[in-house]
């Protein structure tokens, strides 16, 4: 039997996300929705799917709403992953904790702390020695310098760059 998971969420964040969770090794993916005929259900059934996928995720961009799902999710007992996508760099002495997607071709560089949830969009750089507290989205090709620390629940925008030391 190959690795499931969950993913709530099936749009278009969600849809990254199983991308990514493919190219992790996971082969069985499943949504749930209360939007989409792909999903096989609602958002409020996830205690209902424990039996079939020990691995849940969050494949939704409002980070708040991303914050809450990731501890129901917790509380209900799934195991919550990091997703790292194999064309992404992550350093050894990085640290990212449950939740994070690490998108193809992002940077996550040495000494980086990323809290739980965060997104590291395709293309975006985390450089050393930053801190992401939880559920930070780091669009598509924005840049964290160095020594930088961005607060819970923060959204850089695409191309923007936070300075650092």
């Amino acid at each position: 039997m190959g690795k499931s998971l969950l993913i709530i969420g099936a749009g278009g964040h969600g849809k990254v996300v199983a991308e990514v969770a493919a190219a992790c090794g996971y082969d069985n993916i499943s949504f749930l929705d209360d939007n989409s005929e792909e999903a096989i259900g609602k958002i409020n059934e996830m205690k209902a799917f424990c039996n079939q996928f020990a691995n849940a995720f969050v494949g939704i961009g409002n980070n708040q709403f991303r914050n809450k799902m990731i501890k129901e999710l917790s509380e209900i007992g799934y195991e919550v992953p990091v997703l790292l996508h194999p064309t992404a760099y992550v350093s050894k002495t990085a640290k990212i904790s449950a939740g994070t997607v690490v998108e193809p071709l992002a940077i996550v560089n040495t000494n980086s702390v990323i809290g739980k949830g965060c997104i590291v969009s395709v293309g975006a750089i985390v450089d050393h020695d930053t801190v992401l507290e939880d559920c930070v989205h780091v669009n598509a090709g924005a840049i964290v310098k160095a020594g930088a620390h961005v607060e819970e629940n923060r959204k850089l925008e695409a191309g923007e760059v936070i300075l650092g030391y």
